[in-house]
């Protein structure tokens, strides 16, 4: 049955009046439960009485008038003009015969009080360059490859298997050149060079930092404009399939990093959509940023709702994202953040939750795992806020991971102090472990880490050269060996030495020294050996798989902790060494095997160690067979970390 079987269709005009809507469409969009959005919105290809040409449909509901604009009409605002729906949604759609596909076009919107605005489409597949800001009529071309991929994901990307995560800013990973702004890799050049590289170092996921379109280049892309468009800095929108196809291809899965918390006041993008506050909440307590000079979606409209929910089900419909990391989730759900007292408005029961954005968050969840289930729900998440990744039927947000940022700021704290005072503040160190298991932790070493003052990695770490080092190797071990899921920023695993500039390019170069070529192969060696040794990830959200060992010798900064898999067998024992003091036959009383084995030690001259506190003769007594206890005597080297099977 043909599109003019279905559907009456008025061809008297330039603009022919025809729908794709029906009124269980409408009511799931006005009750955001319509997460297919982008199939009814925007610009479609269609072919109608052997016409082909372009539907479009825009929701506009303060609209008086509204056309498509393009090339096609020589930017007339008059020419062609859209039918609004008469059931009162704020629809108005009409099909275009004769448009191409690739023809640039925007919405003339007559909003109230005749306030005239040029918008782009908001749910435009594709859009120009900037500082262009024009919609582009477009369609699909890509034949996905990644079917084995797909096959298996629901066992690499489910919360017992490795997640090892390389979060990269595509704009800045590696440019042609270096020194010009302008100059790009294109979505294929990407997946050349980035793809191999990722393979040998052992992630196991990419998480692409926003890659919807945005205006502004130093905003990274938090404040986008095309929440259904893959930003044309690099290409059409099929070559950003073939990269992530191609990761797919290595076994490497591919988080997008998504905003639905604000948008930037641009005059083609959302904020006053149709000459009235829209998308944004009409109140600036609650519709502006303060932090980000931007605009917050209005929660409570379920036709925003549906909007947000249907921009992150595309991406993992047409991009066969491996999941979301939602930014700045803290900002979603407090009405008070980044406010003082008399700023904000409480909620109708007194507190400061956002009731509606809370509910937003949660039926997000709900639906995009029931329509992916082999995905994962990633919240930034800064605070305390409890049940982020708790099922939603158990009171929770249903969020599957939640970034660790209090371990993230209780590790810097301990690994900037000097080696002499750390043990002053061991339980900075070990109060991860206090409150891990409440949530589904990824620990993160963002990009945030390292930009406006904060300093790259490496000169986080107190010493000279060398000890900087040797503190950097032993906290990326702790990272990998401490349970949780793992996030790395580009650049930090080979020890860049500036902070993250998104105009340039990473320091490549610095690969030419023996110290950073040795600590990105530390770096790879610790993404294996995470991906190898099942004791680092099957409970890595769960308590039965980490035990403490040895935390009263904090005077000689020497702790020990066992990381804990399904067989026994694969159990692993880590030392860490957080003084400036090499040890000799250092000895302690343990209960366990009378065998083990050096897998990893941070000092190996292979990472730029010493190598001169390696235990490849250990020696271990026996004291009581019946209870496995031993005394065993390790070389413990300074500043280090050692893993034993």
């Amino acid at each position: 049955m043909g599109y003019e079987d279905e559907h009456f269709i008025d061809t008297s005009g330039t603009v022919w009046n025809y729908s794709l809507f029906n009124s269980d469409i409408i009511k799931m969009f006005q009750q955001g439960e319509l997460s297919t959005g982008y199939d009814y919105f925007g610009s479609r290809p269609l072919n109608i009485l052997n016409s082909n040409g372009f539907y479009f449909a825009v929701w506009a509901p303060h609209a008086q008038f509204v056309s498509v604009l393009g090339d096609f009409n020589n930017w007339s605002t008059s020419s062609h003009p859209l039918f609004p729906r008469l059931d009162h949604s704020g629809i108005w759609e009409g099909f275009i015969p004769n448009v191409s596909k690739g023809s640039r076009y925007k919405y003339h919107i007559n909003g109230i009080n005749d306030v005239q605005v040029l918008k782009a489409d908001p749910y435009a597949i594709f859009s120009e360059k900037r500082p262009a800001t024009a919609s582009i009529t477009w369609s699909f071309d890509y034949a996905w490859k990644d079917q084995q991929w797909l096959n298996k994901r629901k066992k690499n990307n489910s919360l017992d298997a490795p997640w090892n995560v390389y979060e990269v800013h595509l704009g800045s990973w590696m440019r042609p050149d270096k020194n010009d702004e302008e100059s790009f890799n294109s979505y294929i050049q990407i997946a050349e060079r980035l793809v191999p590289y990722v393979k040998e170092m052992g992630f196991t996921h990419v998480e692409l930092m926003p890659v919807m379109e945005f205006p502004y280049d130093r905003s990274w892309g938090y404040q986008c404009t095309g929440y259904f468009a893959a930003t044309s800095r690099f290409g059409i929108p099929e070559d950003l399939m073939f990269l992530i196809d191609e990761l797919h291809k290595h076994d490497i899965g591919v988080i997008f990093d998504w905003v639905p918390s604000h948008f930037p006041g641009d005059a083609h993008g959302l904020f006053m959509f149709d000459g009235a506050h829209t998308y944004e909440y009409a109140d600036m307590r609650k519709g502006y940023h303060p932090d980000w000079n931007s605009y917050i979606f209005n929660y409570k409209r379920g036709e925003v709702r549906s909007f947000l929910i249907s921009s992150a089900h595309f991406w993992m419909q047409h991009f066969h994202g491996d999941g979301i990391r939602v930014d700045a989730v803290n900002s979603i759900i407090r009405l008070d953040f980044s406010r003082k007292e008399g700023e904000w408005e409480r909620n109708e029961y007194g507190g400061n939750e956002n009731i509606e954005a809370i509910h937003f968050l949660k039926r997000l969840n709900e639906i995009l795992y029931q329509d992916f289930p082999d995905i994962q729900t990633i919240a930034e998440e800064a605070s305390d806020w409890p049940g982020m990744t708790l099922p939603t039927h158990a009171g929770g947000f249903g969020f599957g991971m939640k970034w660790m940022m209090g371990w993230m700021h209780d590790s810097f704290r301990y690994f900037k102090t000097h080696p002499a005072d750390r043990h002053y503040i061991q339980n900075t160190f070990t109060f991860s472990m206090m409150y891990f298991f409440d949530e589904n932790f990824m620990l993160p070493l963002s990009h945030d880490e390292i930009v406006h003052g904060k300093s790259p990695m490496i000169y986080k770490m107190p010493g000279d050269t060398y000890e900087k080092f040797a503190n950097l190797r032993m906290m990326y071990a702790y990272m990998y060996t401490h349970p949780g899921a793992k996030l790395l920023f580009m650049g930090d695993e080979f020890a860049q030495t500036t902070e993250w500039n998104e105009a340039s390019e990473l320091d490549w170069n610095l690969l030419t020294h023996v110290s950073h070529q040795k600590m990105k192969d530390c770096v790879s060696r610790l993404s294996h050996l995470y991906k190898d040794e099942p004791a680092l990830y099957e409970y890595q959200f769960d308590p039965k798989g980490f035990e403490w060992l040895l935390l009263d010798r904090g005077h000689d900064g020497v702790m020990a902790y066992k990381r804990k898999g399904k067989n026994k067998k694969n159990d692993l024992v880590i030392f860490i060494n957080t003084s400036a003091k090499n040890y000799q036959d250092y000895g302690m009383v343990l209960t366990g095997k009378s065998e083990w084995k050096e897998i990893f030690n941070s000092d190996d001259v292979d990472f730029w160690g010493s190598g001169k506190y390696m235990n490849n003769n250990l020696t271990i007594k026996i004291i009581e067979k019946k209870t496995n206890t031993i005394e065993i005597k390790l070389a413990i080297p300074a500043l280090s970390v050692m893993i034993f099977r």
